[in-house]
């Protein structure tokens, strides 16, 4: 599904952002779109989060080799 699919690119930048806070103390999404409270950045950092909350589905979901059986 598509949507799986942006969803869990956005969860890894995601990720990947919050693994450069954690290590560097560097917001790559602020940086690239002109700090944290730049709509651009919330729009992002909310996109992020929905993604987040969708994935959650994923693990819910039966995978399609376990409903072929």
């Amino acid at each position: 599904m598509v949507i799986d699919r942006i969803a869990l690119i956005l969860v890894i930048i995601g990720a990947l952002n919050w693994g450069s806070i954690g290590l560097f103390s560097f917001d790559c999404v602020a940086w690239l779109c002109g700090g944290q409270a730049a709509v651009v950045s919330r729009i992002v950092y909310t996109l992020v989060a929905l993604a987040g909350i969708w994935c959650i589905s994923l693990l819910f979901r039966p995978r399609e080799d376990e409903v072929r059986e």
